[in-house]
């Protein structure tokens, strides 16, 4: 599994399997979010199975399961809510990591915590375009000046 942090205390990824959430277990994150809807390949380990081994190991699991298709305002501040409180060490996922990246910038814009050319340039660094993102966040309404 390759992490890529994206702010302190929060790194993602793209799919994990068992032996991934017992390797950041390891590595002391506390929280897994999973924002891969189940069943998109056949190899992915679901939600349910996944919770049940991170909580084996002591961690929180959130499961918001979003496509860029189904993106809503309520996935992108749940996933912020999901990564920034209680202050824990937080992994997130999804198939590549693109997902995970877009809800984080999108979630730290809509709070005001970044601004847009920095929410892009953090996801950018981690190697993913959050452009598409902030196209849909203007189509919703809810995009700040640039």
């Amino acid at each position: 599994m390759k992490r890529t942090a994206l702010a302190p205390g929060l790194t993602i990824s793209g799919q994990l399997d068992a032996r991934d959430v017992d390797e950041l277990a390891t590595a002391g994150v506390r929280r897994v979010v999973n924002v891969r809807p189940d069943g998109e390949k056949p190899d992915q380990i679901p939600a349910a199975d996944a919770a049940r081994v991170a909580a084996e190991l002591g961690m929180d699991y959130r499961h918001i399961p979003v496509t860029m298709q189904t993106l809503s305002m309520d996935a992108v501040r749940a996933f912020g809510d999901a990564v920034s409180e209680g202050g824990t060490v937080v992994h997130a996922h999804c198939g590549s990591g693109l997902r995970a990246a877009t809800l984080w910038g999108l979630s730290e814009v809509v709070t005001g915590r970044l601004d847009r050319d920095e929410a892009r340039r953090r996801v950018a660094d981690a190697g993913f375009d959050l452009e598409p993102g902030l196209a849909w966040l203007d189509a919703q309404g809810g995009g700040a000046a640039a």
